[in-house]
């Protein structure tokens, strides 16, 4: 289960966990749209994976991408002792952004990132094109431990340093959703951030 989870996210090491309050903001989010298909960015071992699936109509697949095998052989072990049918899953290994564009256009009903910051921009063109129309696009560590603030998204560095690479992504990220019309964002102050959007029709 969830706890499963986590204690096999912390044998291998590298991969961080959802939040308790994130995982439940997903599954909600999956269960209000009724998903029946999401892309998973960033499998880690499972944690994520089993609060979409939770969501998700009866039925649904969850499509997980992510760049060690590793992690995926220890989610697909997740997934099984919570009691998903392997139907409901497909784990694909490989790097998000040559993985991506081998998914169809516009099926899917949410799609959610959870892997290398400094791809988050890429991540969300790729969004954009794999979801309907009121579908929803969600990123994790929208925060940034911090270093970002809700009110314009506008990047916070208490030492007056300049930004690293990944706060530099992530706040590259938040400027893009605010700027497309396509958009109507929302960043939850769950976990270390939460940034959603759902995809207008049109």
């Amino acid at each position: 289960m969830l706890l499963a989870a986590r204690r096999y996210a912390a044998q291998v090491g590298g991969t961080v966990p959802v939040a308790p309050t994130t995982g439940a903001a997903l599954r909600f989010i999956a269960a209000a749209i009724g998903a029946r298909s999401v892309v998973e960015i960033g499998t880690g071992c499972g944690t994520s994976g089993i609060w979409l699936l939770r969501g998700m109509r009866i039925g649904g697949v969850l499509t997980s991408v992510d760049v060690e095998p590793e992690h995926q052989q220890l989610a697909r072990k997740a997934f099984v002792d919570a009691g998903f049918a392997s139907s409901r899953y497909r784990l694909i290994s490989g790097r998000a952004l040559e993985v991506l564009p081998r998914l169809a256009d516009g099926a899917y009903d949410m799609v959610f990132c959870d892997a290398d910051k400094q791809e988050y921009p890429d991540y969300l063109i790729a969004a954009l094109r794999l979801l309907r129309p009121g579908g929803i696009v969600a990123f994790d560590n929208a925060l940034w431990h911090h270093r970002m603030i809700d009110a314009l998204w506008r990047e916070r560095v208490d030492d007056g340093a300049p930004a690293d690479p990944d706060t530099a992504a992530v706040r590259e990220l938040c400027e893009q959703v605010q700027a497309d019309e396509r958009l109507v964002p929302l960043l939850l102050p769950v976990g270390d951030g939460l940034l959603t959007a759902v995809k207008q029709a049109g």
